[in-house]
């Protein structure tokens, strides 16, 4: 367990974005940097591209200050310090085609800098390997949940979820959420989708025609369909169609109902777009509360929103707890079948492992 340092010892702290580009990570940045300067006069250093830019060498990293965030960074997309989600320190691919045990150069690298504690911003995979790092090299660490999945356990919302989310409230196929499907379920009943597929329950090809053709019966002519791209063929199908579930889906539709089918991948786009107010609020709670678990000593640890506030919880026990995944017996998806939406089928249900 890294040892507390004291408020009073702490001059110098680094902050890093790791894994994959969200929207709300330079809000979260600016949190960091105006609570820490401004209560607590410390200096901040901009850890680039995640470990990496402690495990390089040069060290590539910049300081951080008021200055900085003039103008319109709150509300700008995806991050001023940069990310990577490839390559495990522990297991670092080499030119040579060999592996390389590189966890040491990130310990190094904060030692190199003078930093007392690091504020790392990640997803459930980034904050594991962050976790790891920084217990290996006893360094004082504080992590805040983003991903735009919200897979991210022990906490209720992470930032980027919500902006996500907002992209997705006119006609959209396939979203991203390659385990989970919180993305699918809010955009869905937020959009008055009619179908509504995720990685959780399992699926009939024969069960969504069977309610499109139900709206046809009825008059309607269109339908809006929203799929996590996690979601698989069933019935022993294979998905020939390299582009993806949404493609897939959109040739069987197509075949079966006679009809025009249009497809729409969302992907990327829901990464780097400007975030949205939820997400700038969530993300500038998050940042000033991981500032203060620094100054408070209560490292190792991870911010999380739960029951309608700012909390802290266990990092071990987030990494052992695993991705968060939606409940098949919980409110949205009671809400979606109440409203007649096609979210799988009921009796081809798993209990989804609750997070407590």
């Amino acid at each position: 367990m890294p040892q507390s340092p004291s408020p009073s010892s702490i001059k110098r702290i680094g902050v890093l974005t790791s894994g994959g580009d969200c929207s709300g990570l330079n809000a979260v940045i600016r949190a960091v940097v105006f609570r820490a300067t401004q209560t607590y006069e410390w200096q901040v250093y901009g850890i680039h591209s995640g470990a990496l830019g402690l495990m390089e060498r040069p060290l590539m990293y910049e300081g951080l200050n008021l200055s900085r965030f003039q103008g319109h960074m709150l509300r700008t997309g995806g991050t001023m310090l940069g990310t990577t989600s490839k390559g495990d320190p522990f297991h670092y691919p080499m030119p040579d085609g060999s592996f390389k045990d590189h966890s040491g150069d990130f310990v190094r690298g904060f030692q190199e800098l003078g930093l007392d504690a690091l504020i790392g911003i990640g997803g459930d995979g980034s904050l594991n390997l962050l976790s790891q790092l920084t217990t290996q090299g006893g360094i004082a660490f504080v992590g805040i949940p983003k991903t735009i999945d919200n897979d991210v356990a022990l906490t209720e919302f992470a930032v980027g979820f919500a902006t996500a989310v907002s992209h997705n409230r006119v006609m959209i196929l396939e979203v991203m959420g390659r385990d989970a499907g919180h993305i699918a379920i809010s955009a869905g009943l937020a959009g008055g989708a009619d179908v509504i597929l995720l990685p959780e329950i399992p699926y009939l090809e024969e069960g969504v025609i069977t309610k499109l053709k139900s709206l046809i019966a009825r008059g309607q002519n269109h339908a809006l369909m929203v799929v996590a791209e996690g979601v698989e063929p069933t019935g022993g199908n294979k998905n020939d169609n390299r582009n993806g579930i949404g493609d897939y889906l959109g040739d069987v539709l197509g075949r079966r109902l006679d009809a025009v089918v249009r497809v729409t991948v969302l992907g990327h786009l829901q990464r780097g777009g400007a975030p949205c107010s939820q997400d700038r609020i969530l993300a500038q709670t998050f940042g000033t509360r991981a500032v203060d678990m620094v100054a408070e000593g209560k490292l190792d640890r991870m911010v999380a929103w739960r029951e309608r506030g700012v909390v802290d919880v266990a990092l071990d026990k987030v990494v052992r707890q695993g991705e968060r995944k939606v409940l098949t017996d919980g409110t949205y998806i009671r809400t979606a079948r109440a409203l007649g939406v096609y979210v799988g089928e009921d009796h081809m249900q798993t209990t989804a492992e609750r997070v407590s």
